[in-house]
């Protein structure tokens, strides 16, 4: 019985309810230790009395073993791996060591494990308990906390149980918490009768005093009492924390156990997993066989099951190893180190090897370098970086040292741990003599400062380990000198550009395959900050149509090569790129470089006019970039969401996805969240508050930020419509100049449009109309409805008002399709000052607006007849979540099978 928790037990019930009828939750009970949370697992799993239940534990000495955890997790359902998709099954199979892999992503291994949950729970509902989830290793804990962030309608519950304080942390952001408080006093001297009926009054008040509620307290401190050790925690521990006494009370009832048994505790402490077998080798090694457990099982501080030893609870071990003297911590990790290999198990004796080694040892760090490589085959990044790390400060040789220093910055990059592998970089660096290995560690360095919001200092690495190593390294060197200009044109540093490109002219050779195209678009980045397009434009364009040179850069290095395709004003290149590396990516499980791609193509579509879709990708792009911690992307997912916001006129939800962007990153670097207001602004007429964002946002903008440029058409609108045109004169020129270098119909009619505002009334007519003429050669719909309303208004106003209804009856088609409200109502407004009345209407494009954006992707992708097993390995999402939100879409759209989805419109492009 579980006193004091009705109201958490009720909790528990109901997702277990709601698990029974397919939904899906995920929870992580915190407190401190001896709180109760173990308890509640056990409550859980037997109210699981007709699930499937799997469990796991951490454990500190598997911490660093990649995948342990869900070793563990998974042991009673490995054979239930091969019925996975191929690409999911070998990932997993990778992970947990049964067969040979080439470094999986690591997001696809979180993939796997959810795919194979749900088809588990086809079978009858999932429970999965994981206990000291603070130790899980790293790599299981990204496994198990992507999948719980996308469990839905599978009929799967899990519950992670971390220690609040005194353990290293266990951040779950998305999932929901359940925070276990100490137990109110009537509760707590329930409980402690239960366990002290036998001790007088004052004895059990000193007790509930001492223990504060805490559940464990009020089982181990009765026992301190009984052997006459109470008074002295009363006099002398009161003020410690509760798991302090706690431990206090079982360090001495280990103490008081022979000696035998103690150094058997110790080795199974140590050992960490229960494994008798290896715990009595161990133990045998230093003169403590198996059989002296049995003090230790009588005082209930360990039991022994199925060949697994068992500490009662997590403090128990935690307490038997640190209590112990250094000397026999040492000697019981050399003892597993040397018992390990009788059983097989390479890479945990090499971990208990290095622990039981206090002095450099070469053969200890090449074993350790070894067990390193293993966990790079089984896609355990932060495992390679850690074992990496150990067996640097473990070499006797500098320059081993270093190299290996250099190994596990690499790989905690790749783990997604920025500030830990420059810290890394950092210190390999001095020792490093290898030029590429140099740049390498450039590039991690400057990849942490630039997601820590510091380009400048990005920028700075980047150029001068480029430029150093630009005779040895030169395609390498010349990527890395392309994205320092990238790094810095973000800042609008003109002269900092200036300079980039001064030394770059000076030092860097471009006779190197592969070093021109680079090098030369750098130039053209310098050139578009500089106001010269014309000269900066071709360099891109040609460096973006050079498929072979940038398919050959890695993942990361394509992602930032290719988002600068939207500057060269070729939409549809840009869009191509970014959808083949989001395939690729998808492909791949690339999930740690799919928000990047995912925030291009939402920008890209944005500028397309395709705003449902850029809805959808923005929307992805958030979701992932916060699973994945990549908080840069998370603002800019916001960003496109403001501008969609703005277009629809949601004055509340713009306000509140810019003032995100403001308090994160400051109001000088929050272009986006900045032009996005001012877009609202005009939409909703209050052309001051739009005029005066625009000038706020400043004249450099467009040289520094794709969205300053993009949007200059929005500040000449502002200043011509409130009569101060020459307010408007210099956005203009600026964009024209650009329109111009780019050749792209769709931007020379807008320049057609803007001019048309700047011009004396009647001179304006044919400069609208043949702006509307070239938006028909280029399919921007919201840029053309904007212009086909402005020239119907112009026409009105001019007098010819049956003239003025094709465009303005255009322009509210188009406004209507995008869900533009406010510039809908403004056509609407002048459509009947023409004397014609036209209602809204609601079309079958208007089926899709009842749509989730993630109901859209899915309905899209199962009308191509992909398989919902298909559909979840794109989107990284469960086949049974994909059917639950088919389930929901079908009568959204009036259909009910997919060979009907096919035969609709669902303005899919291309």
């Amino acid at each position: 019985m579980l006193h004091g928790r009705a109201d958490e037990l009720a909790q528990i019930d109901r997702l277990l309810a709601a698990a029974r009828d397919g939904r899906s939750s995920a929870v992580v009970i915190r407190g401190e230790a001896g709180i109760g949370k173990s308890a509640l697992l056990e409550h859980t799993a037997a109210a699981a009395w007709d699930m499937r239940v799997l469990r796991t534990i951490g454990t500190e000495a598997e911490s660093e073993l990649p995948f342990a955890g869900l070793h563990l997790l998974l042991s009673r359902a490995a054979d239930r791996v091969g019925s996975l998709p191929d690409r999911q099954a070998q990932a997993l199979r990778g992970a947990l060591g049964l067969e040979p892999v080439s470094g999986p992503e690591r997001f696809l291994v979180g993939l796997a494990l959810l795919t194979l949950l749900a088809e588990l729970a086809e079978e009858r509902p999932l429970l999965c308990l994981i206990d000291d989830a603070h130790w899980l290793d790293p790599a299981s804990a990204d496994a198990l906390l992507f999948a719980a962030r996308r469990l839905n309608a599978e009929g799967v519950v899990l519950l992670f149980a971390a220690r609040d304080a005194h353990a290293p942390p266990f951040p779950a952001p998305g999932l929901t918490e359940l925070r276990l408080a100490g137990l109110d006093h009537t509760a707590a001297a329930d409980l402690l009768a239960e366990h002290a009926r036998d001790l007088p009054p004052y004895a059990r008040d000193q007790i509930l005093t001492e223990a504060r509620g805490n559940p464990l307290a009020l089982r181990e401190l009765p026992t301190a009492q009984r052997e006459g050790r109470i008074l002295e925690y009363a006099f002398h521990l009161g003020t410690l924390p509760s798991h302090t006494r706690i431990q206090q009370t079982f360090a001495d009832r280990i103490a008081a156990l022979p000696e035998p048994t103690r150094t058997l505790l110790l080795v199974a402490a140590a050992e960490g997993t229960g494994d008798l077998t290896v715990v009595a080798l161990a133990a045998g090694r230093l003169g403590a066989p198996v059989e002296h457990l049995d003090p230790a099982e009588r005082k209930d501080l360990v039991h022994l099951a199925d060949g697994r030893l068992t500490f009662r609870h997590p403090l128990i071990r935690s307490t038997a190893y640190q209590s112990a003297p250094l000397g026999q911590r040492l000697a019981a990790h050399q003892a597993l180190s040397d018992a390990l290999p009788c059983v097989g198990n390479i890479d945990r004796r090499a971990w208990h090897l290095a622990a039981a080694t206090t002095e450099p040892d070469a053969y200890v760090a090449s074993v350790l370098e070894k067990t390193a490589e293993h966990a790079r085959a089984r896609g355990g990044h932060a495992a390679v970086a850690a074992a990496y790390d150990r067996a640097a400060r473990l070499s006797p040789d500098t320059h081993d040292g270093a190299r290996r220093l250099a190994l596990a910055a690499r790989a905690a990059a790749d783990a997604g741990q920025t500030r830990r592998a420059a810290e890394l970089a950092d210190q390999a660096a001095p020792f490093i003599t290898d030029p590429l290995v140099r740049a390498e560690l450039a590039q991690v360095r400057a990849l942490d400062l630039y997601v820590r919001g510091l380009p400048k200092a990005a920028h700075t690495v980047l150029l001068d380990e480029a430029l150093a190593s630009a005779g040895q390294v030169p395609s390498k060197a010349a990527f890395m000198l392309f994205d320092a200009m990238g790094a810095i044109w973000s800042t609008g540093d003109a002269a900092a550009l200036r300079d980039t490109a001064a030394r770059i002219r000076n030092l860097m050779p471009t006779s190197e395959p592969g070093t021109r195209p680079f090098i030369e678009a750098a130039y053209g980045l310098a050139h578009l900050a500089a106001g010269e397009p014309e000269a900066g434009l071709p360099a891109l364009r040609k460096l973006m149509g050079n498929g072979e040179l940038l398919r050959g850069l890695r993942p990361m290095e394509r992602a930032c090569a290719e988002e600068w395709a939207v500057l060269t004003g070729d939409l549809d290149v840009a869009h191509k790129l970014s959808t083949t590396l989001e395939r690729d990516c998808r492909d791949q499980g690339a999930l740690g470089v799919l928000p990047e791609v995912l925030r291009d193509l939402a920008r890209i579509q944005l500028f397309r006019g395709r705003h449902r879709d850029a809805h959808t990708l923005a929307t992805e792009t958030l979701r992932i970039a916060q699973d994945t911690a990549q908080v840069l992307y998370t603002d800019d997912a916001r960003g496109v969401l403001a501008h969609l916001a703005a277009i629809a006129g949601e004055e509340e939800h713009c306000h509140a996805l810019a003032s995100q962007t403001y308090d994160r990153l400051g109001e000088p670097h929050a272009d986006w969240a900045a032009s996005a207001l001012a877009l609202l602004d005009l939409g909703l007429a209050r052309y001051e508050d739009a005029l005066r964002r625009r000038e706020e946002l400043g004249a450099a903008a467009a040289r520094h930020s794709v969205i300053g440029l993009y949007t200059l058409p929005d500040h000449v609108e502002a200043a011509a419509r409130l009569g101060l045109p020459g307010r408007g004169t210099e956005p203009l020129a600026r964009f024209e100049a650009w329109a111009n270098a780019t050749g792209q119909a769709w931007a020379q009619a807008v320049v057609l449009r803007c001019r048309a505002l700047l011009t004396p009334d009647e001179e304006a007519g044919p400069l609208y109309a043949h702006a509307v003429q070239l938006h028909q050669r280029s399919e921007r719909p919201f840029e053309r409805a904007r212009t086909e309303l402005l020239h119907g208004e112009w026409l009105r106003r001019s007098a010819h008002r049956s003239d003025a209804r094709d465009p303005l009856r255009s322009a509210l088609e188009i406004f209507e399709r995008l869900g533009a409200a406010p510039w809908a109502d403004r056509a609407r407004s002048e459509l009947r000052a023409t004397g014609e009345s036209r209602p809204r209407t609601a079309g079958a494009t208007d089926l899709l607006s009842r749509l989730t954006p993630q109901e859209l992707q899915i309905v899209r992708l199962a009308a191509t007849g992909l398989t919902n097993r298909d559909i979840g390995a794109q989107l990284f999402l469960s086949p049974r979540t994909i059917g639950y939100h088919l389930y929901n879409a079908y009568p959204k759209l009036g259909v009910a099978s997919r060979s009907e989805l096919a035969r609709l419109d669902l303005g899919t492009t291309s």
